[in-house]
């Protein structure tokens, strides 16, 4: 069994302001101008792709809160598990994935898929919400998931 990871919890939340920054920019463009929500899309796409199976590469957001904002800010109250972000991470993949396989042949695909990862981001950087680290705790609870 590897060693449990643990995070700052602020630095998924800043990652996700910034997701929600794109999606909301991919789902006014999805309205209008589908073309453009796509290629956004595409950056979301690689965004998530680079978190997700990224193992060795430091991901931008996690270089800006590093860099940046983290030197800023007074030592977290406590760090957290870093299995539910990771998961909420593929979740997020997930949904990028079918916005960018959609956009080929269904634009209303590329809006959907903008403004369920603009909601969940939005939640997460706001509010504290993390969905994809909710779906990853109730999986493990009925059994889905083992640690």
């Amino acid at each position: 069994m590897t060693e449990l990871k643990r995070i700052d919890p602020r630095g998924p939340r800043f990652g996700a302001a910034i997701t929600s920054v794109f999606a909301i920019i991919a789902f006014g463009f999805s309205l209008d101008t589908w073309v453009y929500a796509w290629l956004i899309m595409w950056v979301l796409f690689a965004l998530f792709a680079l978190s997700v199976f990224g193992k060795n590469i430091t991901h931008p957001y996690s270089y800006l809160f590093q860099k940046f904002v983290r030197p800023r800010l007074s030592a977290p109250a406590e760090l957290e598990d870093s299995r539910p972000p990771h998961f909420a991470q593929q979740v997020g993949l997930s949904f990028a994935v079918f916005g960018v396989i959609s956009g080929f042949f269904w634009p209303l695909g590329v809006t959907i898929a903008a403004a369920f990862i603009f909601l969940a981001a939005f939640l997460n950087a706001f509010f504290g919400l993390c969905l994809g680290c909710q779906m990853y705790l109730g999986l493990r609870r009925i059994g889905l998931l083992r640690q």
